[in-house]
């Protein structure tokens, strides 16, 4: 495959072009940014260190089908809000009992996910603010999609979906969800958010707590 289709370097060159992108949301007090780990932590901390803002996670996991769990029956994000596929759970006849339980583990998983990547800072209050919400790239969008659901019922003022590179149809999709959409990029053909990063290894769990706690230190946001 030819060099000559790699957009981005690695995800923290594609978070300082996004960067660029988003910069008339610089040096506001009511700005914050959330990116979703771990490849979006990266891109975000690029965004947040550019903008001014403050930076934090926001984890999204996948309810896998008990036994076939590659195939999604829904997600859960931070918070507790669940979004479930009913096409999904109609076709398999998946009960309600099974769906909570599910719900119930990953829940556990996503508070220990928090609380590692925290280091025992608290989450970010993201009532009334503008939220920028950050990824490495958008293929079908269903996490972000989570995502934005789970942060409208925390009441923000704005959400903005923000990834280097993503598919036009998705980008354009979620313009129903979100209330502004930044793609950077949006190539066709699109291959895959990967296909479009020379380095695209994976963002490790020691990188994303590093990468948080710099970004506690160089802004003025922090922690509520």
């Amino acid at each position: 495959m030819s060099a000559a289709i790699y957009g981005f370097e690695d995800r923290m060159a594609a978070g300082r072009l996004l960067a660029d992108e988003l910069s008339e949301y610089a040096n506001r007090e009511d700005v914050v940014v959330l990116a979703l780990p771990r490849g979006g932590v990266p891109v975000g901390f690029e965004v947040a260190r550019a903008l001014n803002a403050p930076l934090d996670v926001f984890v999204v996991r996948k309810l896998g089908v008990p036994g076939r769990e590659e195939l999604a029956m829904g997600a859960i994000a931070s918070g507790g809000v669940r979004v479930v596929n009913q096409d999904v759970v109609q076709e398999l006849g998946i009960p309600e009992a099974v769906i909570d339980g599910v719900a119930a583990r990953e829940e556990e998983e996503v508070e220990r996910r928090e609380r590692e990547y925290r280091n025992g800072r608290g989450a970010l209050d993201v009532g009334g603010r503008v939220v920028i919400l950050v990824d490495d790239g958008l293929a079908t969008g269903s996490s972000m999609r989570v995502a934005v659901a789970a942060i409208r019922k925390k009441q923000p003022a704005q959400i903005i979906v923000a990834v280097p590179v993503g598919s036009r149809d998705t980008c354009a999709e979620l313009q129903w969800v979100a209330d502004k959409v930044v793609c950077a990029a949006t190539p066709e053909p699109f291959w895959g958010v990967g296909q479009w990063y020379r380095d695209f290894s994976q963002t490790s769990d020691e990188e994303v707590r590093n990468l948080l706690s710099r970004a506690a230190r160089f802004t003025k946001g922090g922690a509520a």
